[in-house]
C-alpha cells in the first residue's frame, strides 16, 4: 500500500475489527503478573486481564513496547510500499511507550519517514486520534494532512473516568489500608480527568449513580461535542450509563469499547470512562 501508514500502541483499546479495517497496526505493551509475561490483548484477553487482576494480591506491571517492537512495525509499513509513517503513542506522562518509539525512528535507516507523536491521551482518547488519522491516511490524504489532523485533535481531546473501586489504589501504594476501607464503606468513587495527558484528581462521588452523573454532566458541560466514545472494564451497569446520557448523546452516534490492561491496571474493574473532542 502507498500512502501513510498509521501505527499505535495498544492502550488505544481499539478493536481488532477497527484496525484490520483501517489498516492499523498495533504495537502491544506487555503485562506482568509476578514471573508470568503477557502480550496485550494477544495471548491476555482484556476478560482475563480483569479476572487474574481481581485474584491478585499485587498490582501486574505494564511495560512499554521495545523500540525493536516499533522498528518491526516501520518494516512491515515499508515493505507493503508506504510513502510514510504516523506513529501515536499514549501520552508521555503515563508511560514510556513515545520514548521508545521515537527511539525506534530516530535510529531507523530507511529513507521512509516515520513521524511519531504523544498523543498526550490513552484508552479511546488516543483511539478516537487513531481512527480519525486511519480514516483520513486510507482517503488518500497526504502526511502533511494527517499530521495537521492530528495536531488540531489533540488539544480538544477530553478523557475523563470515573473508579468504581479503591482497591487498585490500595495495592499500588497511593492510598493506606485504613484510608481504603473507609473509603469502601463510605462507597467514595473517586472520579479522574486524564485530559491533557497526565492523571489529574478531579473529585468523588458518594455513589455510583452521582459518578455516572458526574460524567454526563462534564459532557454536556463541554459544549458541542465530536467523536464520543464510552469505555468500560467489565461495569455491568454500562447500559444504564449508555440510558442516562441518551437525550443528549444517542447510542448510535456512541463507540463503546473496553478499556484495557494500561488503564484497568490503576483504575480497576468496573470502571466507566467516557471521551470526546470538543467541536472546532
Amino acid at each position: 500500500m502507498s500512502g501513510v501508514y498509521i501505527v499505535s500502541d495498544s492502550s488505544c483499546d481499539l478493536e481488532l475489527a477497527d484496525t484490520d479495517a483501517l489498516n492499523i497496526e498495533i504495537v502491544p505493551l506487555s503485562i506482568r503478573f509476578g514471573n508470568e509475561e503477557f502480550t496485550d490483548r494477544l495471548d491476555l484477553s482484556v476478560e482475563d486481564f480483569y479476572i487474574r487482576m481481581s485474584n491478585s494480591d499485587e498490582l501486574p506491571q505494564t511495560a512499554c513496547p521495545s523500540p525493536g517492537a516499533f522498528e518491526q512495525a516501520f518494516r512491515n509499513a515499508s515493505g507493503v510500499g508506504a510513502d510514510a509513517v504516523v506513529c501515536l503513542t499514549i501520552s508521555s506522562e503515563l508511560s514510556n511507550t513515545y520514548q521508545s518509539a521515537h527511539a525506534a525512528a530516530t535510529g531507523w535507516g530507511s529513507p521512509m519517514p516515520v513521524h511519531v507523536i504523544d498523543s498526550r491521551s490513552a484508552s479511546s482518547g488516543l483511539g478516537t486520534l487513531v481512527l480519525e488519522a486511519a480514516k483520513m491516511a486510507g482517503g488518500g490524504a497526504d502526511t502533511a494532512s494527517v499530521l495537521r489532523l492530528v495536531g488540531d485533535l489533540i488539544p480538544r481531546t477530553h478523557v475523563i473516568a470515573a473508579l468504581n473501586t479503591l482497591e487498585n489504589l490500595k495495592k499500588g501504594g497511593r492510598i493506606g489500608g485504613a484510608k481504603a476501607m473507609v473509603g469502601s464503606i463510605l462507597s467514595i468513587k473517586p472520579l479522574l480527568d486524564l485530559t491533557g495527558g497526565a492523571v489529574q484528581e478531579a473529585g468523588r462521588a458518594r455513589t455510583r449513580k452521582r459518578a455516572m452523573e458526574w460524567l454526563y454532566e462534564r459532557m454536556r458541560e463541554s459544549g458541542p461535542i465530536e467523536h464520543l466514545a464510552v469505555m468500560h472494564s467489565g461495569a455491568p451497569d454500562i447500559d444504564e450509563f449508555l440510558d442516562l446520557v441518551a437525550p443528549h448523546f444517542p447510542r448510535e452516534v456512541v463507540r463503546v469499547g473496553k478499556m484495557g490492561a494500561v488503564i484497568g491496571t490503576h483504575g480497576g474493574a468496573q470502571m466507566i470512562g467516557v471521551s470526546w473532542v470538543a467541536a472546532a
